[in-house]
């Protein structure tokens, strides 16, 4: 199947789903299909390095631009927390192979350390053996009770020197530099992974960057910076993907895809041509922008057109949005083996012209609103609500719109609400049934998903929200030195989904939830009881021996003072 230029179809489709929705109720409405996932679905949960692993100068280790950032102490991170040690991962391996046992999932995502692995980025420069014998030893562990690595090369933590030498993705030399990174984790550890994900969420990598400064190098170059870095990241990733397909391939067996997170944008009335066309732009400037080139061998059009013409009417010579060579998008189109595709939420779409003199910025050129449904559920996060159906819908569009490729949803889950300790998590329990279900739904549409992946298996760093936003199965206590891990109730719920490959009936779905929320109870005791417990370990390392030792010496003294009178 071709990749489908003209989206017409689609959103007549649409239209019938949705006129279809309004005489049932609406879509949040919509009733629970009960059935299994296809024979051989693989369920997974994930995490990146920077996140979790901590240990950020240790074992050789070379500073990213991460820890540049949050080093900074100018309030760029919620409470100028940073992930020097973070879940204290590195350390604690044994600990989170017996969690993803638990668990039972098939397969774990995780993400390598540029900089643990290269410290200056530079492969001919220096390899760290210690963070070569890390990973190793780590895919080893995993294999050995039978979960699959699905390894992401790139998940933010850009080397340090990298950025400052070459001024990071603004340059076109790092499509070389991640290209050898990359050659040196196949030549590693391929034997062993077989699927690969060449960039986690490069569209926020590119526009936190590059655009709003929220995240490292916290550049604004507005409008620019973020289509110049995007640019490169694609022809990274298809280098990347080219090296693994002329050298490894033949000898390894693997696939090499990319992770690209996008909501769903839904017209804000589907009987507004203007805003089904917003909806659709909103689409192609979040999911297009990376898929696009990959599938059909360049930018989408609707970006050509509009950034093309904003720049233009701002006086410019030539389009802000970079453009690819006749040979590179031939280079380009075909580079990935799956697609990787992250979704936590849904956002309602309307046109909203910006007049160009405001200047450029990729909000403006994109010319369109977000809003929310003020009846979805809220999370506590302010950008995240409980709406399902999106997930079927952005699954859907993309095996339309992209020839029927094999998707694995990469990245999904829900935030804790602030300051929230309780494992009692049945909000997530209800975002997970809802979202997986979905999924199934989209499965019996036609969409070739093969996988899932739950956003995450620790509570974890949050990048620029520091520790306040917890998305772990597994609560941390980032307040004990020895950040210890305790299971929500969600965990019994996601194993038991795993364990039946979906949901057999009502009566058995129901009896999950219930003995899920059983079992988060007790755990809550011992949560509360930690401060008493880490209170009575104090003692015992600290205040025992302590008094013991002054026993010891005031029956020494008692001692040599009787001999003296004896004397």
């Amino acid at each position: 199947m071709k990749p489908v230029q003209d989206v017409t179809l689609w959103w007549m489709l649409l239209l019938v789903l949705r006129l279809g929705a309004a005489k049932k109720g609406s879509p949040e409405e919509a009733s629970f299909y009960y059935g299994t996932f296809p024979l051989g679905f693989s369920w997974g949960v994930g995490s990146s390095a920077y996140q979790t692993e901590g240990a950020w100068d240790q074992d050789g280790k070379g500073p990213s631009i991460w820890d540049a950032f949050t080093h900074s102490g100018k309030g760029k991170v919620l409470g100028d927390e940073t992930a020097d040690v973070a879940c204290d991962s590195y350390y604690k391996v044994q600990e989170d192979i017996v969690l993803l046992r638990e668990l039972q999932v098939n397969h774990y995502r995780f993400s390598l350390s540029w900089p643990r692995l290269l410290p200056t980025g530079v492969r001919a420069e220096q390899v760290n053996k210690k963070g070569i014998k890390f990973y190793s030893d780590f895919i080893d562990a995993l294999l050995k009770i039978n979960i699959t690595p699905i390894v992401t090369l790139h998940h933010w933590d850009l080397p340090l020197l990298l950025q400052v030498r070459y001024g990071g993705w603004q340059n076109v030399s790092m499509t070389s530099y991640f290209s050898d990174y990359a050659d040196l984790c196949f030549e590693a550890f391929g034997d062993r992974v077989k699927h690969w994900i060449t960039f986690s969420d490069p569209q926020a990598m590119a526009e936190k960057g590059y655009e709003t400064g929220y995240h490292p190098p916290g550049l604004k170059l507005r409008g620019t910076g973020l289509y110049t870095a995007a640019h490169h990241i694609i022809k990274a990733h298809a280098q990347a993907w080219h090296s693994y397909n002329s050298t490894w391939r033949s000898k390894q067996q693997g696939l090499v895809g990319i992770s690209l997170n996008c909501d769903w944008g839904e017209p804000l009335d589907i009987s507004n041509p203007k805003d089904v066309e917003a909806a659709e732009r909103y689409l192609q400037f979040c999911l297009g922008w990376f898929a696009n080139p990959i599938y059909a061998g360049d930018y989408p059009q609707a970006m050509k057109d509009h950034i093309g013409r904003k720049s233009a009417e701002q006086g410019l010579d030539m389009s802000r949005l970079p453009v690819f060579s006749l040979q590179e998008k031939s280079y380009i189109k075909g580079t990935s083996d799956f697609l990787g595709l992250g979704h936590f939420t849904t956002r309602y779409i309307t046109e909203r012209i910006y007049p160009s003199r405001q200047g450029p910025s990729y909000q403006n050129d994109r010319d369109l609103i977000e809003l929310v449904d003020p009846n979805w559920p809220d999370l506590g996060s302010k950008w995240l609500y409980s709406v399902p159906w999106g997930l079927r819908r952005l699954l859907n569009f993309a095996q339309t719109q992209y020839g029927d490729p094999p998707i694995y949803v990469t990245e999904n889950g829900a935030s804790q609400k602030l300051h929230c300790t309780q494992l009692c998590d049945e909000w997530r329990i209800h975002y997970l049934k809802g979202y997986i279900n979905e999924m199934l739904k989209a499965i019996k549409d036609g969409a070739n998903v093969k996988g899932y992946t739950s956003w995450s298996l620790l509570d974890k760093f949050e990048w620029e929200k520091g520790y306040s936003d917890r998305y772990g199965f597994y609560y941390v206590e980032f307040n004990d030195r020895n950040k210890p891990r305790y299971p929500k109730a969600s965990v019994q719920y996601y194993k038991k989904i795993i364990t039946a490959n979906g949901f057999p009936n009502p009566r058995e779905v129901e009896s999950w939830h219930l003995k899920a929320l059983e079992i988060c109870s007790i755990n809550n005791q011992m949560l509360a009881a930690e401060p008493l417990l880490s209170h009575m370990q104090m003692v015992s390392e600290i205040v025992v021996p302590t008094v013991c030792t002054l026993c010891v010496l005031t029956a020494a003294v008692l001692l040599m003072l009787l001999l003296r009178r004896q004397s």
